[in-house]
């Protein structure tokens, strides 16, 4: 079972970067939040394939390599818990931050959408997010 956390960098996932893709704020807002809703919805039903699709492309790869399981075993292995609703959403340029209420993830936009960079993630004081899944 993977267990070794990860800490992000708040200040590199959240730097003001310029913007990419099409749309207004609000309207990336509400694409991340609704991608944040399938990885959720589908971590809730216990469909880790789903989950899997949403993970962005080196989370993915780090989280087999880490694990040597397929990504849908690894993430059941991981016991990672439902997040729950969302409580806020920060886009900055094509990185952002969904608050859950007892999660965090962060997201990265890609040319197929926005994709989930890291979750299991734990604000600490003063320090980066913990983070149980998380890319290289």
């Amino acid at each position: 079972m993977i267990r070794s956390a990860y800490a992000v960098t708040v200040s590199v996932l959240l730097a003001v970067g310029t913007l990419g893709g099409c749309g207004t704020v609000a309207e990336r807002a509400d694409d991340v939040r609704d991608t944040a809703a399938v990885f959720e919805k589908a971590l809730t039903e216990g469909a880790y394939d789903r989950v899997c699709a949403v993970l962005a492309p080196a989370t993915l790869d780090e989280l087999e390599q880490s694990s040597g399981s397929p990504c849908p075993q690894a993430v059941g292995e991981e016991s990672l818990k439902p997040g729950g609703g969302v409580q806020r959403t920060d886009v900055y340029g094509n990185q952002a931050r969904t608050v859950l209420s007892s999660d965090t993830l962060f997201l990265s936009h890609f040319t197929s959408g926005w994709k989930v960079v890291a979750a299991g993630c734990a604000p600490r004081p003063k320090v980066p997010y913990q983070c149980a899944i998380k890319g290289g």
